[in-house]
This record gives structure tokens, sequence and C-alpha cells, in this order.
């Protein structure tokens, strides 16, 4: 009876081995005509995947991957803080619509390569020491390393230039309105649409904020972080002191309108004094010379002539 057993037992097992092992190879080899049916397959779409890519435009298919990589090239080469500088400094230049930091990263990589380039190509056409070619090379390669960031500075520079003229004008409207019974809000809006400078941009953005839920004090500070300008830092300061207090927003603006003016007036009293002291180069450079030919000139000729007569 337990031979039985065991020989029942064992047919089991070795029942159920051989079952497994079958499940096992079939299942082998169907994991193996799968991998040969995509491989087919894969093959069979491949040149349809090739021309969808060719029929990518170039700059989609070159341009955009080759600035990826310069764009990763540039933040490993500058400081951890650059991206942050440079994001500040778009924001003083209004943040362009072609520009980002990725942009400007990607520029800096590409001016440094290009202008190094030509500097290299043009010192071995001039037939220049080495030394000579490396060094020349090098700061060529750091203008243009830099070049992105003199045009960001300069385009700030003339946007802020922009503010500085417009903000007396739009404080003494801002201040008119405050005081007519207009609301903070309605004032700004009435600022905001009386032009489109860049100063008028800063306020709608500023109105814009405020509606969408942002509080009147941290919308001020945002707009006081997004410039460099200390007349507009102060009034954003001027007003968040006022709300933080509860002083009279009218009165607030009054003077600060006030001293806008008085700034303005004292900037182009500043600007007339320097004329003179500007104008001394010109004048002893271009306009004297000429003054001194077309006076002693024909003197002068003819005393060579007596001379020459004697």
């Amino acid at each position: 009876m337990s031979m039985t057993l065991l020989v029942g037992a064992a047919l089991v097992c070795a029942s159920m081995i051989l079952a497994l092992s079958v499940i096992g190879v079939v299942t082998a080899e169907r994991r193996g005509v799968a991998r040969s049916v995509a491989a087919v397959q894969a093959l069979d779409s491949a040149p349809s995947v090739l021309k969808a890519e060719i029929e990518l435009p170039f700059a989609d298919r070159v341009i955009a991957p080759l600035g990826e990589r310069m764009v990763g090239l540039g933040r490993r080469l500058v400081r951890a803080d650059t991206a942050r500088k440079i994001q500040y400094r778009l924001n003083i230049a209004g943040n362009p619509p072609a520009w980002d930091v990725n942009r400007i990263l990607g520029l800096k990589v590409l001016g440094m390569a290009l202008f190094g380039l030509l500097a290299f190509l043009y010192g071995l056409s001039a037939t220049w020491p080495f030394i000579k070619v490396g060094v020349v090379t090098g700061l060529v390669a750091a203008l243009g390393y830099v070049l992105p960031n003199i045009l960001l500075y300069n385009a700030g520079q003339k946007r802020e230039k922009l503010m500085r003229n417009a903000l007396p004008d739009a404080m003494d409207l801002l201040t008119i309105s405050v005081e007519a019974g207009l609301g903070f809000d309605a004032a700004v809006s009435r600022v905001a649409k009386n032009g489109d400078g860049p100063l008028n941009q800063e306020f709608a953005r500023l109105l814009q904020e405020m509606q969408l839920g942002v509080g009147r004090v941290d919308a001020m500070r945002a707009m006081s972080d997004r410039t460099s300008l200390q007349d507009l830092k102060s009034f954003c300061g001027a007003m968040i002191q006022a709300d933080s207090l509860g002083i009279p927003i009218a009165r607030v603006l009054r003077i600060q309108s006030s001293e806008m003016r008085t700034k303005r007036r004292q900037r182009a009293e500043e600007k007339a004094q320097q004329v003179p002291v500007r104008i001394m180069i010109p004048l002893v450079l271009f306009i004297l010379p000429c003054l001194f030919i077309v006076i002693l000139g024909p003197a002068g000729i003819q005393m060579a002539n007596t001379f020459s007569n004697m």
C-alpha cells in the first residue's frame, strides 16, 4: 500500500514538473516570437520615423538640440546665482518676449565660441605669435561671453530712463484721481490706461496682481523688486508703510508727487550745469581749430608770400 502511494506521489510530481516545463518553454517561445515580431515591425516603421524626422524644420532638428546643449554648458560654466541675477536683469528690462534665462545662457556660450573662433582664425591669418593669438582670442571670447549681459543691461537702463521721465506725471495723475474720489485700484487703472510706456505696463501688472487676489502690500513689494529705479522703490515703500499704518493714501500721494517733481527739476538743472563742461571737448578739438584756420589762414599765406619774395 505504501509502495503504491509513493509511486502515485512520484507520478504526480513528475506530471507537475513536466507541465511547468512545457508552460515555460511555450512562454519563452512566445516571448521570443513577440520580440522577433517587434523587431520586424520596428524595421518596417523605421523609414516612416526617419521620414517624419527629416520633414521637421531645420530649427527643430538641429538648432533646438544645439541650443539645449549650449544652455546646459552655460549653466555649468556660470555660478549658482547667475541665473537669479539674469532673471533680475530681465525683470528690469521688462522681460522682452524673445529673452529668457536659458536663451541668455545659450547666447553667452555661443558668443564666447563664435567670437573666440573668429579671433583665433584672424590671428592665424595675420601670422601673429602664438602668445599674442592666445591672449587676443581669450579677450575676444570673454567679450562674446559678456556681450549678452551688456545688451541686457543697456535695455534695462533705457527702460528705466523712460520710467524715470514718466513717473512724475503718473504720480500727478494718480494723486488727482485719488483726491477726486476714486479708489486706489481705479486710480491705478486710469494711470495704466493713460499710455503704453514701460511705467504704464508696470502699473497694469500691479493692477492685474491685485485683481487676481494678491494683497496690495505684496503687489507693491513685487513691483519694487522688479525695478532698480530708486524713485519707484521710494513710492512703493511709502505706499506699503501707509497701508500698514493706516495713513490716508491721498496725503502720501501728494507728498510723493511733490518730491517727484522736485527731483525732476533738480535732474534738469544738473544736466544744464553739465552742458558747458561737455561742450568744451568738441569746442577745443573741432571748432577752435577751424576758426584759427579761417582767421589766421589768409594772414599766414600772405606772410609766407612776403618772406618768399624777399
